[in-house]
């Protein structure tokens, strides 16, 4: 038992209400919160990322629970937080797999759908592409570098165990989840148009030519027709991920800023 005089009770006070946040901030992520990667190995890359930050970051022991409501009140809160700055990252994520099931229903692939490692439902082959390409994207711009760093600064713009739901934070979210369809429509568009072109066409000739068994043609070229423009149209989600990923900061920055209840302050 004299190993346990070793441990500082101070310095583990800090280091876990640094593990809270940091791990439900991890765990709320998408990135982050996929079922590929096995419980055991988020478990041992919080421990390693709070082990690393807690010296480093400023922590009012005052704020650490006694008791189990308070400790039950405090991840409640921190769970807010990090289901907050989750839902920003998800709801672009989102707007990529929108375009891909409408760019997948136009191609006739609304019946083929694969099971999502990371939720493990059933979804759009061209939802599961974009996605991916997307999240690929996501990390060679070192949007993971910006998650982190965000991470940090929410030690000093937000107390432990403290969340606040301002106004201002409502309107973004709804601002956010307006644009999430006018993005979709965006990426899609080209594939989108030039597919109903492709129907346009074949409904012409089937009109001209009524002898002609225009299903058993059309199926196919839809379905090249559409993954080639696709394919053309990944340059269009590099586009917005970098778009995207240059405002991740100031749009993490803007929740962490309300979240605190500096809003408050400065009004």
């Amino acid at each position: 038992m004299d190993i346990l005089n070793v441990i500082d009770p101070v310095q583990f006070r800090t280091y876990m209400l640094v593990l809270i946040r940091v791990s439900i901030m991890l765990f709320m992520f998408p990135v982050f919160s996929s079922k590929v990667f096995p419980n055991t190995l988020k478990m041992g890359f919080a421990l390693v990322v709070s082990l690393l930050l807690y010296s480093v970051v400023d922590i009012d022991l005052s704020r650490f629970p006694m008791g189990v409501v308070g400790t039950g009140l405090l991840i409640i809160a921190e769970a807010m937080i990090g289901l907050t700055l989750g839902l920003c990252l998800r709801i672009f994520f989102a707007s990529v797999q929108l375009a891909g099931q409408i760019i997948g229903f136009q191609m006739g692939f609304a019946m083929i759908n694969v099971v999502d490692p990371q939720t493990g439902a059933n979804v759009s082959i061209m939802d599961q592409l974009g996605y991916w390409v997307c999240v690929l994207v996501f990390l060679l711009l070192n949007g993971h570098h910006i998650m982190f760093m965000a991470m940090i600064d929410s030690f000093k713009l937000v107390p432990m165990g403290f969340f606040m739901m301002h106004e201002a934070m409502m309107v973004k979210f709804i601002s956010l989840g307006s644009e999430l369809f006018l993005m979709s429509i965006k990426i899609g568009a080209p594939v989108i148009a030039s597919l109903v072109f492709v129907s346009v066409g074949f409904g012409l000739v089937s009109k001209f030519s009524p002898q002609m068994n225009v299903m058993i043609v059309a199926f196919p070229l839809k379905i090249v027709a559409g993954l080639a423009l696709f394919g053309l149209s990944l340059q269009i989600i590099l586009l917005v991920t970098r778009t995207y990923v240059s405002e991740f900061k100031e749009l993490l920055m803007y929740f962490l800023f309300y979240i605190g209840g500096s809003g408050m302050a400065g009004a």
